[in-house]
């Protein structure tokens, strides 16, 4: 007598199937899905996106790791030197990240108290530290919710500790990951970052430039002072490559009450159905939308 054949598992338990080539398509679509639901559970109706360097600290720790390296007189004198210089760097940055932290901070309160169903203009950034620990940190301080879209990186990447426990995602495919930037979000501010963040602030421009965007998105670009030196924008105007309007798309902020008031105004007017409701007025709620 022969002895039985092993059950194979079903295809869905089936590891090394969901992690081959192969099942590519299926670890896509759950990167789709699974936030999907999620976000239904935890009734988030849309977003504002907080973006910049997950490099840069808060005014103490900025400070610390400054007086740290002028103690450091045993390194050698160009190391130290350009040490210094990073790390005097980062004290003048940290004025961002306290920026990031305040108008979080003040958009959760003023979000929290729209009457509706579902949560409102939910502050969402990357998950990691920086600007977007700072942000997370506003809003966990201001009472409310907040989203964490991390990513596996080599480095830097890692989820802050003031995300919503229940809104702390783990992504694997880039494009995944801005899907679900893009898709809930009524506002995106863009704090001083490097790469990612100039990556991240021209997608959506695109996407609103070639009317993909089935929704009206207001781009905030936080600190002109550092965005000049990075990125001449007349430029593209003046070389005939945009057109004087796409200029339009955003608005410079310098402070975190001009870049609230901005806010509050575009999305009262744009997703809340006009002027601010008086209190006790219950506000319609908006239809789910659908991908």
């Amino acid at each position: 007598m022969t002895d039985k054949l092993k059950q194979a598992p079903v295809a869905y338990q089936n590891e090394p199937f969901l992690n081959s080539p192969d099942g590519r398509i299926l670890r896509m679509l759950a990167e789709y899905q699974e936030p999907l639901a999620r976000f239904r559970h935890e009734q988030i109706q849309d977003t504002v996106v907080f973006f910049g360097s997950a490099r840069f600290q808060g005014q103490k720790a900025a400070a610390k790791a400054l007086e740290t390296v002028e103690h450091n007189h045993d390194a050698a004198g160009a190391n130290l030197a350009q040490d210094l210089k990073v790390a005097q760097a980062g004290v003048d940055m940290a004025r961002y990240y306290e920026d990031a932290r305040k108008l979080a901070h003040m958009l959760t309160k003023w979000s929290i108290n729209i009457p509706a169903r579902r949560h409102r203009f939910v502050v969402t950034t990357g998950g990691g530290p920086g600007i977007m620990e700072a942000a997370n940190l506003g809003a966990h301080e201001a009472g409310g919710k907040s989203i964490g879209l991390n990513i596996q990186l080599p480095f830097e990447q890692y989820p802050n500790q003031y995300i919503t426990p229940s809104l702390n995602f783990q992504f694997h495919y880039f494009f995944m990951r801005k899907f679900w930037f893009a898709y809930l979000a009524k506002g995106l501010v863009i704090f001083p970052g490097g790469f990612g963040t100039m990556d991240e602030l021209f997608e959506i421009l695109t996407l609103a430039q070639t009317d993909k965007l089935a929704k009206k998105i207001l781009v905030v670009i936080y600190g002109s002072e550092y965005w000049n030196r990075i990125i001449n924008f007349q430029a593209f105007v003046d070389a005939g490559a945009v057109s004087p309007q796409d200029l339009d798309q955003f608005k410079f902020v310098d402070s975190p009450e001009e870049a609230f008031e901005f806010l509050k105004e575009g999305l009262t007017k744009y997703h809340l159905g006009g002027a601010p409701k008086k209190q006790g007025e219950v506000m319609p709620e908006i239809a789910k939308t659908r991908p």
